[in-house]
């Protein structure tokens, strides 16, 4: 498994066929535009339906304290006021 930090705008290629653009979020949301051929079957499930798949593929990660939440809005909000200064 491959895990990724992605900036908005930034994109991971798979293949040649298939990119996947992460277009921001907040929170613990996030958004991602998926560009890939019509014939390639994409599915967004909550569940693995296979638990022993799930286990070997599932490694969940600590939550972050609020104050460690408070500082990312923070830098983030930031960030953006840098950008609509230069705007």
């Amino acid at each position: 498994m491959l895990k990724l930090s992605l900036k908005e705008g930034q994109y991971v290629n798979i293949g040649d066929d298939i990119r996947v653009v992460y277009v921001g979020g907040n929170g613990k949301h996030g958004r991602l535009l998926i560009d890939a051929p019509r014939d390639m079957n994409i599915s967004r499930s909550n569940n693995e339906p296979n638990p022993q798949r799930r286990k070997e593929t599932y490694y969940p990660e600590p939550e972050i304290s609020e104050t460690a939440q408070k500082e990312i809005q923070r830098i983030i909000w930031n960030e953006r006021q840098k950008k609509a200064d230069k705007s």
